[in-house]
């Protein structure tokens, strides 16, 4: 029976590359396994492929009836749907402990890293397995995303490491200039509607028994959403009136290590609690959050009192 390795929601570059890779040492080891995803590929990612000769994965939302390995996620809101009518066989993860439960024991790997990708860099190590050059590419690509090129509190030594020896194998001589690529990709917002530009990285919590959207936009300069912000804004509401509290949208810049918090909330308040600063307006600046699972997500929670 096919396997399905798959990513969460709103797929960025380390859950589409997970897959690949963690489906490729599967396979490698004797599973039928393939590499999927739960939507389309944001810009930074399709370039990330195309650079290094992948296809996009197959789309596969539904896990019912399928066998599948959740990577770079083990959280319900973020698996496919269905997940109680499919077979969890693994997890493979670096955030924290979700609610995914299962009825027998399983793989479960997680580690305090930056990116999925170091801990498959790790797994192709156990097991004994080269990785492709190509396979390389990719997961020093997805590193370097997640820690916006070293500078996100989540990067470890081991993130570093892994980096290193994957840029060696994948013949990659100058890792900032590729990661300067990558953002520049990443930033590309013309033409893109603004929901579109919100759910390119979006993720919903449960805090405090409350359902609560965090989105995050990377960008090299702040200035190439100031024709859109009043869109943005537009879109926040309307995904917060669907069923939501609150729904936070992290404007970062990635040159200046801060985050323009965009915030629609039924208690505002709760902005001041988790960073210390009043909203005042529509957005407030919070210098050097550079992390939605590390700098945004664990004062939020606490605020909301979770």
């Amino acid at each position: 029976m096919t396997v399905y390795v798959i990513g969460h929601k709103s797929p960025d570059t380390d859950s589409v590359t997970a897959a690949i890779a963690y489906a490729g040492l599967k396979k490698s080891l004797g599973m039928d396994a393939v590499a999927a995803c739960q939507g389309e590929l944001n810009p930074e990612t399709q370039m990330v492929l195309d650079k290094f000769g992948f296809s996009a994965p197959e789309i596969v939302t539904d896990a019912a009836g399928k066998q599948v390995i959740l990577v770079d996620h083990g959280d319900l809101a973020q698996a496919p749907d269905n997940l109680a009518d499919g077979e969890l066989l693994e997890v493979v993860d670096h955030h924290k402990i979700g609610d995914v439960s299962t009825n027998g024991p399983i793989f479960f790997y997680t580690k305090p890293v930056g990116c999925t990708g170091t801990i498959l860099k790790e797994l192709y190590d156990v097991n004994k397995v080269d990785i492709p050059a190509n396979v390389a590419g990719i997961l020093l690509c997805a590193i370097l995303s997640d820690t916006v090129m070293f500078k996100s509190p989540t990067c470890t030594d081991e993130d570093k490491k892994a980096c290193d020896e994957l840029a060696k194998t994948a013949g990659v001589a100058d890792m900032e200039a590729l990661a300067m690529e990558m953002f520049k990709a990443k930033s590309a917002v013309d033409g893109v509607p603004a929901k579109d530009l919100l759910f390119r990285d979006y993720k919903d919590f449960d805090m405090g028994g409350k359902k609560v959207g965090i989105g995050q936009l990377e960008l090299v300069d702040l200035s190439l959403i100031e024709d859109v912000r009043d869109d943005l804004y537009k879109a926040v509401e309307e995904v917060k009136a669907d069923g939501r509290h609150s729904v936070f949208l992290m404007l970062t810049d990635i040159m200046k290590e801060g985050t323009d918090l965009m915030v629609v909330s039924d208690d505002p308040s709760v902005v001041e609690k988790a960073f210390g600063k009043k909203l005042e307006g529509k957005t407030v600046w919070v210098d050097g959050m550079m992390s939605r699972k590390k700098q945004a997500v664990p004062p939020l929670q606490e605020a909301f009192g979770a």
